[in-house]
């Protein structure tokens, strides 16, 4: 009892001591220490960071000069440098656009050189700007097109849709692979009757509705040419043309020839399909076909001038278009 009582009286002692003095500790500090430790009642500001900065941007690197070289063009490293040799690492070198001549050349010497087949068919491949004013945009379509040097060695085969029987008559005098009424409908579906085109007159297209799903694409269109009431016109257009379609939205990709036809022949069937694809949007939007490609069945791609294939417009076309901008 007797030491917690002096405890208690330490305390008490302690406590009076400290509210004569105001609240300040009578622990004595030297002089000394007070210089070396100064008493701050604010935070201090943090500069350093901000000049460590200003130091950075102050040793910026020096410019180089630029140096051409390999890697300059684009970010895949290629060059605006034409290759000096024979031999060069093809990522490195844009890929070359030839006249056509001489991308049909390079096909045929290909093809001599490798020993392979010298009838393998040649391909086009073309890409389109389907663009059109604001938003709207061009449909995707299937053409027909009649080729000045045809390749196939049979012709196509070709339905007609008729209940006319002078129309049936001749029709069948011109060549056509079956002909008939509603009572070809049930064949087709069970995949007794196929062929390559179907055209029909203007009277039979509601009762060819169950058909729709089965032909798709072949199905009979105003647009295609495939309706009308001249059967014998229709009839000798689908017969020899050559069809392309629409893939992917915007690309082309279509026989034009055989790698042992004459180069003159590939030419001219190549400006007749482009002229027939530009014709499904008006010259006034610019260029339709935006790249054009052409290939063998065992050859490389190769990139080919499309400009001179393309419509030109004329004069007074582009008065009318500067006096409306």
């Amino acid at each position: 009892m007797a030491v917690a009582g002096r405890r208690l009286c330490g305390v008490f002692v302690g406590c009076h001591t400290h509210l004569l003095t105001g609240g300040q500790s009578t622990i004595k500090v030297p002089s000394l220490l007070r210089k070396q430790f100064p008493v701050r009642q604010f935070a201090a500001v943090r500069f350093a960071k901000k000049q460590q900065k200003n130091q950075k941007e102050e040793k910026t690197k020096p410019k180089k000069e630029r140096v051409v070289g390999i890697k300059q063009n684009n970010a895949y490293g290629a060059t605006s440098l034409e290759p000096v040799d024979d031999v060069y690492r093809i990522k490195l070198y844009p890929k070359p656009v030839y006249g056509i001549e001489t991308a049909i050349d390079l096909l045929k010497k290909w093809q001599r050189l490798d020993f392979t087949y010298p009838m393998q068919p040649v391909y086009v491949d073309l890409l389109l700007d389907m663009k059109l004013e604001k938003k709207k945009k061009v449909d995707q379509f299937v053409g027909t097109v009649q080729l000045p040097f045809p390749f196939k060695k049979t012709t196509n085969k070709v339905v007609v849709f008729t209940e006319n029987p002078e129309q049936a008559a001749a029709a069948q005098e011109h060549g056509a692979a079956f002909v008939g009424g509603t009572e070809l409908i049930d064949k087709i579906l069970e995949n007794e009757i196929e062929a390559d085109f179907y055209v029909t007159v203007p009277s039979m297209v509601t009762k060819l509705l169950p058909l729709k799903n089965k032909l798709r694409k072949k199905f009979p269109k105003s647009k295609r040419g495939s309706v009308g009431l001249n059967i014998l016109q229709m009839l000798e257009t689908f017969k020899t043309g050559h069809e392309y379609i629409t893939e992917r939205d915007c690309c082309i990709l279509t026989k034009v020839g055989t790698v042992d036809m004459p180069r003159e022949h590939i030419v001219a069937n190549i400006a007749a399909i482009i002229t027939d694809v530009c014709t499904y949007r008006p010259v006034s939007f610019g260029p339709f076909v935006e790249r054009a490609i052409i290939c063998s069945a065992t050859s490389e791609s190769l990139l080919f001038k499309v400009e001179p294939f393309l419509p030109q417009v004329m004069e007074e076309e582009k008065e009318e278009q500067d006096v409306n901008h």
